[in-house]
């Protein structure tokens, strides 16, 4: 086990509050600051403590904004937790004018001639992959496409599989023996398994990937429009080289909704569509059959394409947390927020999303905004969102998760401070709404609930080429249209859950290395990933899920 350098971090000189690198018993006495704290309480590693006496009612800070109010006295050395503070947060406002937001300055002109092979589009784009996706515009698709996926996928060598197979001939077979449960429980079902899988006859399609969801129909018109849009968004996506929508017929997520949708965020759109109606159809055989010829033409010509060097200007990251720990905000996303800057420095963009987890630190993304008019937009929308949550009984103070508080996120606010580092430093030069697009170079925030799933499925619906996932506990999630690189927070994780982590900057915690050599590291990789020769946990294992935001009833 590696030997931590130090004990404690104070992570701001106005924080009042301290983290725990390791577990801390109560008696420890701990030097900080050259002067001495006697714990008065156990304090789990990435949880907190005073640092000094606090009063009821006395603000709580870390990372240098408020994060909670005392709820009772709170002596220096005791830990915090849910039964001594509370969610509370600095108020905002819109300024009466917007200061000049200077770009950060890394140093790091050697990437200027740094470049990914990618997939370039007629639209000036660039593709970090070239995937066909076929998608149904409501839920009464989803067995067709499940059809699809059983007749294209093995078909055309592009199933996945385990590297391991699940073995239950042999459980059956001790079972039928007389076997106890507890000697069931002791068989080991996990087999070798022999890669006989096919080689993909389209050597220049990496992947192609069957959506289904909930949606199209049954719910509100509202929710319908917007799936259109974000299905188009995904047809947009450079990863995209085409699709094949299916349709009933009779839905509310209508045909030409979704061709209204595509012409207005890509007035020259060119790229190969099927649009597939089943009513129009003489039997579901006959529809299958149509949708499996018109998909393989659209796959000859999506092979045309080759990957070309092109510059870390065409990189649009999209930045996400998932199972997020008390030590994310201390090493994984900042470790991001320094690729983002590096990338935008560069003309590149990033996504930041996550609306209730940008909750307190509002004010400081108003201030980067480039403009009132960005600024006043975000502050429109994060008090409309936050409202609309709370009429429902889930405001942003109810964000963080059992799994998030168990590990050092005791409020909204301390997971927002920390979540808000992947953004950087850089200035905010546009703020989109769910679905909308990304159509100006630079730091982008885009209205997204928490939710893992919805938020990774919006930010390759508004553009984002590659996803970079912060993660302290682990979440085994991925997307259709874009490689989701999993970044773990701690060592432990990145050793207990090597299969779908990716890239491990717990070297930060242990005091091995710093976020601009974890930076430099992982902006590599990226390009690795993005030029197709490193193949993200996520895709290794298939996981490509796609969840649509029920604006209002999510969060």
């Amino acid at each position: 086990m590696t030997q931590l350098k130090n004990k404690i971090l104070k992570i701001h000189p106005k924080d009042n509050i301290i983290v725990a690198l390791i577990d801390l018993k109560a008696g420890e006495i701990i030097t900080h600051e050259g002067k001495e704290i006697s714990l008065i309480t156990d304090v789990n590693k990435k949880h907190k403590f005073a640092n000094k006496n606090l009063d009821k009612g006395q603000d709580i800070y870390l990372y240098g904004v408020i994060v909670g109010k005392a709820t009772k006295q709170i002596k220096k050395g005791e830990a915090i937790n849910t039964q001594n503070i509370s969610h509370h947060t600095q108020e905002y406002y819109l300024p009466k004018s917007i200061k000049k937001i200077y770009k950060p300055n890394l140093s790091n002109n050697h990437y200027s001639s740094k470049t990914f092979d990618g997939y370039h589009r007629e639209d000036g784009k660039v593709g970090t992959e070239n995937n066909w996706l076929v998608i149904p515009l409501v839920f009464c698709q989803n067995r067709n496409i499940d059809e699809l996926k059983k007749a294209l996928l093995g078909g055309l060598g592009y199933e996945t599989k385990r590297k391991r197979a699940f073995d239950l001939e042999r459980l059956i077979s001790h079972f039928k023996s007389g076997a106890t449960k507890s000697e069931l429980l002791d068989q080991n079902v996990l087999s070798s398994e022999k890669n006989n899988s096919k080689k993909p006859l389209f050597s220049n399609v990496d992947g192609i990937y069957f959506i289904t969801h909930e949606g199209g129909c049954g719910g509100s018109k509202y929710d319908s429009a917007s799936l259109c849009n974000l299905i188009a968004g995904y047809i947009n996506n450079p990863n995209v080289a085409g699709a094949t929508i299916l349709s009933l017929g009779c839905q509310h997520a209508q045909i030409s909704l979704l061709e209204k949708s595509l012409k207005r965020i890509a007035p020259d759109f060119k790229k190969t569509i099927f649009l597939m109606e089943q009513q129009k159809s003489n039997s579901e055989e006959e529809f299958l059959a149509e949708c499996i010829k018109k998909t393989f033409i659209g796959l000859i010509e999506a092979n045309k394409i080759e990957r070309r060097p092109a510059s870390i200007s065409k990189l649009t990251l999209g930045l996400e947390c998932g199972g997020s720990d008390g030590f994310s905000g201390i090493s994984a996303n900042p470790v991001l927020g320094f690729v983002s800057d590096l990338v935008v420095e560069h003309g590149g963009s990033a996504i930041l999303s996550e609306f209730p987890e940008l909750n307190g630190v509002e004010q400081e993304l108003i201030n980067r905004c480039t403009n009132l008019e960005k600024a006043k937009k975000f502050k429109t929308l994060m008090q409309n969102y936050n409202r609309k949550a709370t009429v429902l009984g889930a405001g942003f103070d109810s964000n963080p998760s059992p799994g998030n508080i168990k590990d050092g996120l005791i409020t909204d606010a301390i997971k927002s401070a920390g979540a808000a580092k992947k953004g950087g430093t850089s200035p905010v030069v546009d703020v989109l709404d769910y679905t909308e697009q990304i159509t100006i170079p630079g730091l982008n925030l885009l209205c997204t609930p928490g939710n893992d799933v919805e938020s990774t499925t919006a930010l390759a619906g508004s553009g984002a080429n590659i996803i970079l996932f912060t993660t302290g506990l682990g979440t085994p999630t991925g997307n259709p249209a874009v490689p989701v690189l999993k970044v773990s927070s701690n060592t432990s994780l990145y050793n207990n859950m090597a299969d779908i982590i990716d890239f491990n900057t717990g070297t930060i915690i242990e005091g091995i290395s710093n976020i601009k050599d974890c930076g430099e590291k992982l902006l590599n990789f990226v390009l690795e990933v993005a030029s197709g020769r490193v193949k993200v946990c996520a895709r290794k294992l298939g996981q490509n899920d796609f969840i649509p935001w029920k604006r209002g009833m999510s969060l």
